[in-house]
């Protein structure tokens, strides 16, 4: 098939959806209403709380939960072929991941924006609250630490990134004081924001910066503590005065570089130079492990990934100022990413053909060009790998409009390197939340503080990233976790907000009921894999951990089951702590 009629089949189904499935849910599942009170608004602080217009939220929700999570799945996952990961992409964004972040963000704005491990309590009960806990303290735990180092490397290989990335941090600052302080109009003074922060992308391959080692420290350690100390300062400032704006200038990024890679998708393909050169199947490529039930796990973010519940429930339920928003805020958001892994997987399965060049070789085109980079799945299973391939496949296509190679490979290194830094301050602001409300349950008040709760989520954090060396690589020793843990998450959030809608009577709980049970099987089913994988590596440290996720998931998965076919029984206020 043809990739522009590929793309244009895509959006267009996306768009339709979007008006028929996801209004659907929002006023036959969900009800919302324009006069029901937000917790933005009943519980305004200034910091976390604060009222604000759906286009900023769903900047501040979209780059949040973007990050490089739908750039490196599909980048990966398209070993086994295009078909495969674009049907994932595109059915589980739709019924499964869609769904999974409205009623995430719904259940918690009607909960007075607690988080899904908190209000957990209230349609399960406290043992299971706290087990929920657990496990999104390490998926977080997890994030963090990797993250300061998916951004080292970022940097490494693009170091004509670094510049504009630094600088977009003052220029978000003084964009949120002349809106909230100023009182200057939104749209146009972020407009001229993100001017300033292309001024500074074109800056860029004239000023690279390249970190040196300091005190005995590689740069990605380096790096690693220049990150996880800006997201400690990024966590406990308001949303307003970084959070946001920065989030806000990404969106229109966003804008611009799926523009960018629509255009130049549209060119390359009239031109005759872009056709699809991935197979539309591979079953079976080397090395890889099966198809069932890893694709489900390694394309997260783009079809359905826990992570997106704990933005819902955590920073843009805070922020919603009208219930009516959170459609567009929520289950728009997840299209909007689902459109995003279309266009990477486009730019692996057809733009790399244009040109490629291995590691010492000559260039390659077509076919070989694809086989090259996909030759095995440890191959093509690196952290640079994976991004390299949507890097110089997107390059390509953007090169047909005119733009040199230069300034493309600029625009999509830092495209990548911001939403990465996005991902990381809203995840340990999250974190954040989790630590003070897991704490209140025990009445230890003083780690509830904002300060002492972030320092506590970025010196966990440090910890894991150095336990192996000052090189901060430490979060890989985890990672091979990391995609069974996030499933796993987002197969919970699924079953708590079937049992929120079981509550409320008929068979409203089906539109989330079906994909919990699909999630519930795929993870569990990868993750027993996993295991016996472990095991084969005599890898102690991950079997233990992966059992005890296993046996945490199942828990929390029989209580669930227990709690649906409990009769008659209807969530109760939130209940006492817990006490273990």
């Amino acid at each position: 098939m043809d990739a522009l009629l590929l793309m244009i089949l895509a959006f267009a189904g996306y768009i339709v959806m979007y008006n028929l499935y996801g209004k659907y849910i929002a006023r036959k599942i969900f009800a919302l209403s324009g006069d029901a009170k937000t917790p933005a608004v009943e519980l305004e602080d200034g910091i976390d709380y604060v009222p604000t217009k759906k286009e900023v939220i769903f900047g501040h929700h979209f780059t949040s939960i973007a990050g490089t999570g739908p750039i490196v799945g599909p980048a990966i996952a398209i070993i086994w072929g295009w078909v495969p990961a674009l049907l994932w992409v595109f059915i589980g964004s739709i019924v499964m991941g869609a769904v999974h972040d409205f009623g995430a963000l719904i259940i918690s704005m009607r909960n007075q924006g607690k988080s899904i491990s908190d209000y957990t309590a209230k349609y399960v009960n406290n043992r299971t609250r706290f087990l929920f806990f657990l496990i999104v303290f390490l998926e977080l735990w997890i994030i963090i630490a990797i993250f300061g180092l998916v951004i080292a490397v970022i940097f490494a290989m693009y170091p004509q990134s670094v510049f504009a990335v630094w600088m977009e941090i003052p220029i978000a600052i003084y964009l949120g004081h002349l809106i909230y302080k100023q009182g200057k109009n939104v749209m146009a003074w972020s407009i001229y924001a993100v001017i300033a922060m292309y001024v500074c992308v074109f800056l860029g391959p004239y000023l690279p910066i390249k970190m040196p080692a300091i005190a005995g420290i590689p740069p990605t350690g380096v790096w690693t503590i220049i990150l996880l100390t800006y997201a400690f300062i990024a966590s406990v400032l308001p949303v307003t005065t970084l959070l946001q704006p920065r989030d806000f200038i990404n969106s229109h990024q966003l804008v611009i570089a799926m523009a960018l890679l629509v255009l130049g998708v549209f060119v390359s393909a009239f031109s005759g130079s872009l056709e699809i050169v991935a197979p539309a199947v591979q079953s079976s490529p080397a090395q890889a492990p099966p198809m069932w039930p890893f694709l489900f796990i390694t394309i997260a973010c783009g079809a359905i990934s826990g992570f997106h519940s704990l933005v819902s429930s955590g920073t843009s339920a805070k922020q919603v100022r009208n219930e009516e928003d959170s459609l567009f805020v929520g289950y728009g958001s997840m299209l909007m990413e689902g459109a995003l892994a279309t266009l990477v997987i486009i730019a692996v399965a057809a733009g790399i053909g244009m040109g490629y060049t291995p590691k010492g070789g000559e260039t390659l085109t077509g076919v070989a060009a694809w086989t090259a980079h996909y030759s095995s799945w440890a191959a093509a299973a690196g952290l640079g790998s994976k991004i390299s391939a949507f890097v110089d496949g997107s390059a390509n296509m953007i090169m047909a409009i005119g733009i040199s190679k230069k300034f493309t490979l600029a625009i999509m290194a830092v495209f990548v390197a911001s939403f990465a830094g996005t991902t990381l301050d809203t995840a340990t602001r999250i974190q954040r939340y989790v630590i003070s409300e897991l704490f209140s349950g025990f009445k230890l008040d003083v780690l509830t503080n904002r300060y002492v709760a972030t320092a506590i989520a970025v010196g966990s954090a440090l910890i894991l990233a150095f336990a192996t060396g000052a090189s901060g690589k430490g979060a890989l020793k985890l990672w091979p976790l990391f995609g069974a843990v996030n499933q796993t998450l987002a197969a919970l959030a699924l079953i708590i907000i079937t049992l929120y809608l079981k509550a409320e009577g008929g068979l409203k709980w089906l539109v989330a009921g079906i994909p919990a049970v699909f999630m519930a099987i795929m993870t569990l089913w990868a993750s027993i894999m996993n295991q016996l994988k472990f095991g084969a590596a005599h890898n102690v440290l991950l079997q233990v951990i992966n059992v005890a996720i296993i046996v945490i998931a199942a828990w929390i998965l029989v209580e669930g089951v227990i709690k649906f076919f409990a009769p008659g029984e209807k969530p109760t206020i939130h209940p006492e702590p817990v006490t273990v």
